[in-house]
């Protein structure tokens, strides 16, 4: 087995992921390597512009700090440097059913991005057909005995199963492969930890991590049994061995447990906060609409080329896991919210799915949602498919929905006319070059919903107050002056329409 990078190159250059994987070579016995595709953006095509606005996040990521410990002399060094003096050699392994490879190579190309921006290093990929897992060493005995032979070829410290691992099935691999592994879900779980930077989003983090932890404790020879008690004649140990009766496995579940109650309730806290802000948006009838999609399909790049917002954008997978909502305004004056979501990916774990619920109800609350595809993915129809089932999951399924294949700049006339066929009705855009912007502002205002009452009112000019909200949060038909003051024709909020009734006129 032949390794494909060579990590001592240049620190200031960024290697794709994918180009670490191997190329297609013969299968030994039913496991093989897979072929590279895109899973990351191409860093040459990477580029940030004016549109992305102040981008002090990412700055923030990549500053200086201390780090203790590297050697016997103080330095400063960067996050990307310390990265690179820690990342891990890991390698891919996945088990896929006859008929499914073309599926199983995308994904593990996905968990090679997410290893990647994790903090690791890919050497090698391995996939292997059977029709089910194995129950017991997720490969099987014998192909994990190859995979130990692969694993100490290439010098790894890690493997990543593409797939969650029951806790009895990382034990069994571990015993046989003698390095550590960890499965898709604790990758994830990673880069979350990672990028959360809100109270809110490092609690929702913290709770999908215990969560996941919980059923996944291990405990050895005596910790595992419950402390001697009883009577010598009755089998027990005797007087001095009675105890607490709670092993130390027990007490980590314990503390586990009220760990995650007491998250549980400072998530809850956030809640009341966030709905007063959507309800006063309703009450003043401000529509909102949603950026959601897959991850890394340019939803925050979107955003700002759409709202100069500022917004975090990097070439990585969840770099955003905060809610971000800008303001933005209409060509007839209306205001509206854009927010930016959590990105989504295949398999996503439902602990995250559960913890990021509250999060997720700003796509379930949103009146438009404009569904971002990365158009020069492998399978954006399977990236279409991922998110639509999550929309579902949090009540968006009958949303007005708008689909954008971004990154347009990428794509050939043929393959547009491919993507046509998966959304007939979908707006191309470029983030980077601007392409079909205008053309999405434009579809976004259109499908934006029209206020509920219809006013015909003559506003005196000394309630102008009135009329600049009706700009602000109405659509205005017709607006004339007159010397009594501003006739106005408008659809306007019920709230806005009681404020309007004393001048009311008959349409």
């Amino acid at each position: 087995m032949t390794q494909t990078s060579d990590v001592t190159g240049s620190e200031n250059e960024r290697i794709d992921a994918v180009d670490r994987v191997l190329a297609r070579s013969e299968g030994r016995a039913g496991l093989h390597t897979f072929g590279s595709a895109q899973a990351l953006q191409a860093a040459g095509t990477a580029n940030y512009g004016d549109s992305d606005g102040d981008q002090w996040d990412r700055e923030e990521r990549a500053a200086l700090r201390r780090v203790p410990g590297l050697s016997t002399e103080l330095q400063d060094v960067t996050e990307v440097e310390y990265r690179q003096l820690r990342l891990e050699n890991v390698v891919l392994v996945g088990v896929h059913p006859q008929g499914q490879q073309q599926d199983a190579e995308n994904s593990l190309r996905e968990l090679a991005a997410l290893a990647e921006t994790a903090g690791a290093v890919v050497l090698d990929g391995l996939l292997q057909r059977r029709p089910h897992p194995d129950p017991a060493t997720y490969v099987g005995r014998g192909k994990a005995e190859e995979l130990r032979g692969v694993v100490a070829a290439v010098g790894a410290d890690t493997v990543i199963a593409d797939t969650e691992l029951a806790p009895s099935q990382r034990r069994a691999l571990e015993d046989v492969v003698k390095v550590k592994v960890i499965d898709r879900t604790t990758v994830i779980l990673d880069i979350f930890s990672q990028h959360a930077k809100s109270r809110e989003g490092k609690a929702q983090v913290e709770l999908a991590q215990l969560e996941y932890l919980l059923p996944r404790l291990r405990g050895w020879g005596d910790s595992m049994s419950r402390q001697a008690g009883g009577q010598v004649g009755a089998g027990g140990a005797g007087m001095g061995s009675r105890g607490p009766g709670e092993t130390k496995i027990e007490l980590d579940r314990r503390r586990i447990r009220t760990r995650m109650a007491l998250l549980r309730r400072q998530i809850r806290d956030f809640g009341p906060g966030r709905d007063a802000k959507r309800a006063e948006r309703k009450r003043n009838t401000i529509p909102s609409v949603a950026i959601a999609g897959y991850t890394n399909a340019g939803k925050s790049s979107l955003l700002n080329r759409l709202t100069s917002a500022g917004v975090l954008v990097e070439n990585a997978l969840f770099a955003t896991l905060d809610a971000t909502v800008r303001r933005a305004e209409a060509s007839d004056g209306r205001i509206y919210t854009l927010t930016d979501t959590v990105g989504f990916v295949r398999n996503l774990p439902h602990q995250l799915v559960e913890a990021f619920r509250s999060t997720l109800e700003e796509v379930g609350d949103a009146d438009v949602i404009v569904h971002v595809v990365d158009g020069s993915h492998p399978d954006p129809g399977a990236q279409l498919a991922t998110v639509r089932d999550v929309l579902g999951d949090v009540g968006a399924r009958s949303t007005n929905e708008l689909v954008v294949f971004n990154k347009a700049d990428l794509l050939d006339d043929d393959e547009r006319l491919i993507l046509r066929g998966l959304a007939a009705d979908a707006y191309f855009v470029s983030s980077r070059t601007g392409e079909g912007i205008d053309t999405l502002r434009a579809a976004i205002e259109e499908a934006l919903p029209l206020p509920a009452v219809e006013v015909h009112a003559l506003v005196p000019y000394d309630r102008g107050e009135l009329v600049s909200a009706v700009h602000e949060t109405g659509l205005i038909i017709t607006e004339e002056h007159h010397n009594e003051g501003t006739l106005l024709h408008a659809h306007v909020s019920a709230r806005l329409a009681a404020d309007l009734s004393a001048f009311a006129l008959q349409p």
